[in-house]
Parts: C-alpha cells; sequence; structure tokens
C-alpha cells in the first residue's frame, strides 16, 4: 500500500467525519464504528432508545456519501415485495398488455431500515437475500443492486410490544451491532441549542462511491500476522460453552458466534488499523472490534436472560482471560 493511497484515505475519512459532526453531537464511538462498517463493506444494526439520532445519523452518513439512498419504515403491514419491488401491468396506447418490473426501495446504495424489528420474518427475510447476495430476485429474475451497498438498521430495545425479534440468521449478516448510547448533560445542551435555533445546516458531499471502494481495497491490504489471527480465532472459539470454555460462557450461553464471527473481527479490525494509519493488524485492534462484531452473535440461555446478562459482560469476560493467556 503506497503512503500517499493511506494519507489520502485518512483525509477522506476525516472530511466524512467532520460532515457527520455537523449535525450529530457527540456519539464518536457510534460514527466510529459506523464508518468501520461502510469501510469493510457491511451492514451494520443500531440500537437505541428513540430520539438519539439513529436515523439522523444514517441519513446525514448518506448525505456526506455521493451514494443513493432510500429509508423504509417498516410496520407490521409492511409486505416483501414494499422492500424489493414487484411487476406492475402496462397499458399501452393500442390496448397491449405487459408486465414491467417496479424498483423498490432496496435498489439504493444506503438503505435505512428504520425499526426493522417492526415488521413481519417474512418481510424481513426479504433482505437477507439483498444483504448476503447484493441482488435480488423478483418475477423469475435476478437482478443486482448498486455497490456499494449497505443496509443500516435500527431497532429500539425498549417497546417490545408489536415486535418480531430479528432470528438468529438475519442477525449474523449485520458484520457488527451498535449501541446507541444515551447523551451527557453537555450533549444534550448542545443538541437543544442546535435544534431549537432556525440555522439550516448543510452537508456537503466529500466521498464517492469510487473513493469508498478505493479505501475498502486499502483495508482489505492491511496485514494479518499468524499470532494476531490465532488471538482472533481464540476469541470466537472462547465464546462456545465447552470443556474449555470459562465459567461465564458456561453458565450462561447457549450458543457461541458462528464463523462469520471471526470474519467480522478480522474485517473491522483492518478497517480500524488502516483508520490509524496502521498498515498491520495489532491486538488492541481485534479487543476494540470484538464487542460489536460478536455481541449479536452470542445467545444466552436461561439462566442468563433471566439474571439480565448481556453479551457485553460474557465478551469482557473472555477479553481479560485471554489478555492473560496472552501476557
Amino acid at each position: 500500500m503506497a503512503q500517499q493511497t493511506l494519507e489520502d484515505c485518512l483525509q477522506r475519512v476525516e472530511l466524512v467525519r467532520q460532515e457527520i459532526g455537523k449535525v450529530l453531537v457527540g456519539q464518536k464511538d457510534v460514527v466510529e464504528q459506523l464508518l468501520w462498517a461502510v469501510f469493510a463493506g457491511g451492514h451494520a444494526l443500531l440500537e437505541g432508545v428513540p430520539g438519539l439520532g439513529k436515523t439522523l445519523l444514517v441519513r446525514t452518513l448518506s448525505q456526506a456519501f455521493e451514494l443513493s439512498f432510500q429509508r423504509i419504515q417498516f410496520t407490521p403491514d409492511l409486505m416483501p415485495t414494499d422492500i424489493t419491488g414487484t411487476n406492475i401491468l402496462l397499458v399501452d396506447e393500442k390496448g397491449q398488455q405487459s408486465f414491467q418490473f417496479q424498483h423498490g426501495p432496496i435498489f439504493a446504495h444506503v438503505v435505512l431500515a428504520d425499526e426493522i424489528n417492526r415488521a413481519t420474518p417474512k418481510t424481513q427475510s426479504a433482505l437477507l437475500e439483498a444483504m448476503q447476495e447484493r441482488t435480488v430476485s423478483a418475477g423469475g429474475v435476478t437482478r443486482q443492486l448498486p455497490a456499494p451497498f449497505f443496509v443500516l438498521a435500527t431497532q429500539n430495545p425498549l417497546e417490545q410490544e408489536g415486535t418480531y425479534p430479528l432470528p438468529e440468521a438475519q442477525m449474523d449478516r449485520f458484520l457488527l451491532k451498535i449501541d446507541v448510547p444515551y447523551p451527557t448533560e453537555e450533549e444534550l445542551k448542545m443538541i437543544v441549542r442546535q435544534t431549537t435555533t432556525s440555522q439550516v445546516i448543510t452537508v456537503e458531499k466529500v466521498a464517492s462511491a469510487e473513493q469508498i471502494a478505493e479505501i475498502q481495497q486499502a483495508a482489505r491490504e492491511v496485514l494479518v500476522a499468524d499470532a494476531v489471527l490465532d488471538y482472533a480465532v481464540k476469541l470466537l472459539l472462547a465464546t462456545h460453552p465447552g470443556e474449555q470454555a470459562i465459567a461465564s460462557v458456561n453458565k450462561y450461553v447457549r450458543n457461541g458466534a458462528g464463523p462469520r464471527g471471526v470474519q467480522a473481527i478480522v474485517s473491522l479490525a483492518k478497517v480500524r488499523a488502516l483508520l490509524a494509519g496502521r498498515y498491520n493488524l495489532a491486538y488492541e485492534d481485534v479487543t476494540a472490534v470484538a464487542l460489536p462484531a460478536l455481541r449479536h452473535r452470542i445467545f444466552l440461555n436461561f439462566e442468563g436472560e433471566a439474571n439480565g446478562i448481556r453479551p457485553d459482560r460474557v465478551i469482557m469476560d473472555i477479553l481479560d482471560e485471554l489478555g492473560t493467556q496472552k501476557v
């Protein structure tokens, strides 16, 4: 990787951060993790209570990129064809009838799936092919989605009435899950000042699809030493209950993360290393991305759920254990 290429990537990403910072107050970790997902070429699930700026963040991100954007509000009566599109019957001036495919909102570079857990499992499954294969099959024809393509979904963890939790298979297709925290007192003051005036903030487009692809390619070229890769694999295997697992895993975990988990760890860690100006992966990159990469891939048993245990606690226990072994 040329030094000039690395500097160009870092400058471009910094411009994106600045544009998002014009609109979004605080949430630096959330913004950074979302950028990891974008430059790793994956999808992201943002979870937080209403009013924390999840939708605003995704919309602002799309405005900073020269990419098409579509927002889908998920509701219980939303149908799969409302997402993918459908064939419609057209009648010309001569009365001849023909079918034409009407593209759905999924045909965009950035798709915001707002409150994704409000739609039925049948409608949620309409995203599976798009997220995994980057294609949509409808009317006997498979159509390619634009590149790059990202599904950035939001969900509310509190209000469970009228919601349909995402199945494990679909959760696994999100490269990472981002927990959106509540703002601090100072951030709340800034939010009020910024949103209760007549000032209009304009977000400039600072990165094209080609520039995003260059950063993604640069991230893929980051080198991974065997020792660091071994550490990432051990981290994944440690999420599975068994004789070699730590006490909290055996006590609270029903199923650990699958192979996509370690792929996500390495992909996200490579982006983090690149954005830190490094050409090689470090242990700290792996530990930094472990929570967002694994928290939605670890499924607790009844005892874990009954005691209010969060997957984050289990992951931190594993990192503590692996850290002592590494030293």
